[in-house]
């Protein structure tokens, strides 16, 4: 076990700690959860950006990373889709994208084909990660916060602009993501002509 694959199953361990911690009611837990999933998400770049450098990628990495990845980001909008700061259909379509990628690439590594992750779905995890950190940060922040933390509460608020703008554009780069995955495999679902 390597250490970027170390670093991965530490993420997984976090997740694990998010979900218990958004499962308890009361403000330490709703901060435990926030810590966990800033902390997740910040080796979500470490592990892959350590395997390059070191050379250390390894098919149990190519693996495990983006599982990890997608079952942080799914366990966070199911999360934030019962406190209701994300709507379920949100939630659903997220999801239904990350298993639509999984599957073509499935598809792509069985005909010998990679497919790499393009800018807009990194782009696409960034937004999901800052638009669920926000979002998280509104549950930790109570109305009687202190003066100093009462602007950031504000900034965060869903019924101000920017947590509700960070949903949108994450919503728009995972359906343009995706769909330029679907583009890009289209040729997996044409059969080819019959020879005569």
């Amino acid at each position: 076990m390597n250490l970027p694959n170390s670093i991965t199953l530490a993420r997984l361990f976090l997740t694990v700690i998010y979900v218990v911690a958004a499962s308890i009611p009361g403000n330490a837990a709703a901060w435990v959860a926030l810590a966990a999933f800033v902390i997740a998400a910040a080796t979500d770049w470490l592990d892959g950006y350590l395997a390059r450098k070191l050379n250390l990628v390894t098919a149990l990495g190519k693996l495990l990373d983006p599982l990890v990845d997608k079952i942080l980001v799914c366990a966070a909008f199911v999360h934030l889709s019962l406190e209701h700061l994300c709507p379920m259909w949100v939630t659903i379509l997220i999801i239904g994208r990350e298993f639509l990628v999984t599957g073509l690439r499935q598809i792509a590594v069985e005909r010998g084909i990679v497919m790499a992750a393009d800018r807009w779905g990194k782009w696409k995890a960034t937004f999901q990660m800052v638009f669920v950190i926000a979002a998280l940060l509104w549950l930790c922040l109570p109305a009687d916060a202190p003066v100093f933390l009462r602007g950031l509460r504000w900034c965060v608020d869903p019924a101000q602009f920017a947590t509700p703008a960070l949903m949108w554009i994450a919503l728009f780069l995972t359906c343009l993501s995706g769909w330029n995955y679907l583009r890009a495999s289209w040729g997996f679902f044409v059969e080819p002509p019959a020879r005569r």
